[in-house]
């Protein structure tokens, strides 16, 4: 008895390879945020406190692409190693090399010279030293990441709960950029306050090679069948970040940097209190 012949299913394997290219259209909007970052890094030399504004922006705009990719690669299945490469080294352009050139120009290079000549030279020898720094860590950090499988922090924190070790170089990036938009874009022009920036940058490098815990907030599963609290909290935090952008970001930076500090400070002392 002849067997009925079943037609042929539709072929998906162009859809398939499209659907790859969503993601890295993403890393792309991260890359064009990150040049145009620079530019106006550059632009803002010249003297119009708008341009170092507009950097920061662009360095907010990148944090939300970098999120998306990832996002949307898990969501549509369409990770691979490419993605993955092309995604750091968009990361290391627009979360490294453009918030240290910004923070250097905002921060050091705008600083009006004082009655201490020497001390001018130093803090500018300084600020230089210590903006690579922060690229250099942030470029290490991006390289642990990818090389790890399952890292653990040094202070472990709920069980089943998923976080980063040291803090991700978008959220580096993000206090230089939350800092110079509360500002509007208005350099530093202050000797002290310049050595005070410098402090926050450093401090900012070393949490990114540490290896304390940070909240990943992999656990918002946007893709479950009633993500009604995970909308909801992001559609509250979007609106905030529009309406009220400048303390809104540097509010969300600042405790997020805190929360590795508080992290890692309750952890040593609950360990001490157990240990007595």
């Amino acid at each position: 008895m002849a067997m009925p012949v079943l037609e042929d299913a539709p072929k998906r394997l162009p859809q398939r390879r499209g659907m790859y290219v969503l993601p890295s259209l993403f890393t792309a909007g991260n890359i064009a945020a990150g040049y145009y970052a620079l530019t106006e890094s550059i632009r803002g030399v010249g003297g119009d406190p708008r341009a170092f504004d507009h950097a920061a922006l662009a360095i907010g705009f990148a944090v939300m692409f970098d999120g998306l990719d990832g996002r949307v690669a898990r969501m549509t299945n369409t990770s691979s190693d490419f993605g993955k490469e092309f995604d750091s080294l968009a990361d290391v352009i627009t979360f490294g090399v453009a918030p240290s050139l910004l923070a250097y120009l905002w921060g050091v290079h705008a600083v009006l010279p004082s009655a201490y000549p020497v001390v001018d030279d130093r803090l500018h020898g300084l600020g230089i030293v210590i903006c690579f720094l922060f690229l250099i860590c942030g470029a290490c950090r991006l390289a642990r990441f990818n090389i790890s499988v399952n890292p653990q922090p040094r202070n472990p924190g709920r069980p089943g709960r998923k976080y980063f070790v040291g803090m991700p170089i978008p959220a580096g990036a993000g206090v230089i950029a939350a800092v110079v938009h509360f500002e509007q874009g208005s350099p530093i022009h202050d000797l002290w306050l310049s050595a005070v920036w410098l402090a926050l940058l450093a401090f900012t490098g070393f949490l990114m090679v540490s290896s304390w815990r940070f909240w990943s907030g992999k656990e918002m599963n946007l893709a479950e069948k009633q993500p009604v609290r995970g909308v909801l909290l992001l559609v509250v935090a979007l609106a905030l970040v529009i309406v009220f952008s400048r303390y809104a970001l540097i509010i969300i930076a600042m405790v997020y940097l805190l929360s590795g500090v508080l992290a890692r400070l309750a952890y040593s002392w609950g360990r001490r209190n157990a240990s007595n």
